[in-house]
């Protein structure tokens, strides 16, 4: 199995895939809950540069040199089974991304989800950009909210373990900037938080902006990591039920 693709519970006899992105500071033990959640899927998890089984890397940099890197990586997965890509914020652009390279190449997924992120077209919002804060602010900004253990970050030892991925991450996003292209021919369904202090309902609806499929749009209760008490199981099978084709050329 590649390094970027992290598949805990195989199952050779489900239909579908589902290949998750994690958020910046984010590892693949984010979405380890997913295969019990949906039994009837093959759940992989993207494991970016830098962390877990990867520790030993350097951070990312280059948001779209790491796209095209992870699409060398999922195209053994296409043909056949129905491959589909959920992101959460950076990797909800990590994964459109990821998508953009494989339609270039005459390969498609069957659905892209777009959790608590903006529209990849949109500005980026106002404000002191990541390369204007050091490490600490970098790494306290992410931790309130919610997806990096705040815990963790206070203890000294871990904070200087984990700081390298977690402000590379944040700072590959903040210089990343969407290309116009063609847009992507999978649905897409993207996923907003009533309550998410980071990411407005109206700026996940833009998402619509980027496909020319079927597009969707949920609002559901929580914050920005709305996810982690109640992931989106049952909206994500109804969506591949609904419309679920095989990935591939």
């Amino acid at each position: 199995m590649t390094a970027w693709l992290k598949c805990a519970t195989p199952r050779p006899e489900a239909e579908h895939r589902l290949i998750c992105f994690p958020h910046a500071g984010g590892s693949p033990s984010f979405f380890h809950p997913w295969a019990a959640g949906l039994p009837s899927y093959e759940i992989h998890a993207v494991c970016y540069p830098g962390r877990a089984a990867r520790l030993a890397e350097p951070p990312p940099t280059e948001l779209l040199t790491m796209a095209a890197e992870i699409a060398d990586a999922v195209r053994p997965l296409l043909g056949g089974r129905p491959v589909a890509f959920l992101g959460h914020s950076m990797g909800a652009v990590v994964a459109y991304e990821t998508a953009r390279v494989l339609e270039a190449d005459g390969h498609r997924i069957s659905h892209l989800f777009a959790s608590g992120a903006r529209a990849p077209q949109l500005p980026h919002p106002e404000g002191s950009k990541a390369s204007d804060l050091d490490d600490d602010a970098v790494a306290d900004a992410l931790a309130s909210l919610g997806g990096t253990d705040a815990e963790l970050l206070a203890d000294p030892e871990v904070r200087e373990l984990i700081l390298p991925y977690v402000c590379g991450d944040y700072r590959m996003f903040d210089a990343y900037v969407h290309r116009p292209g063609p847009a992507l021919s999978c649905d897409v369904t993207a996923i907003a938080a009533d309550g998410d202090p980071l990411v407005a309902p109206s700026q996940v609806a833009d998402w619509a902006a980027v496909t020319g499929g079927r597009f969707t749009l949920h609002t559901v209760p929580g914050d920005h990591f709305y996810l982690t008490p109640n992931p989106p199981y049952p909206l994500v099978e109804a969506a591949l039920a609904s419309g679920a084709v095989p990935s591939g050329g």
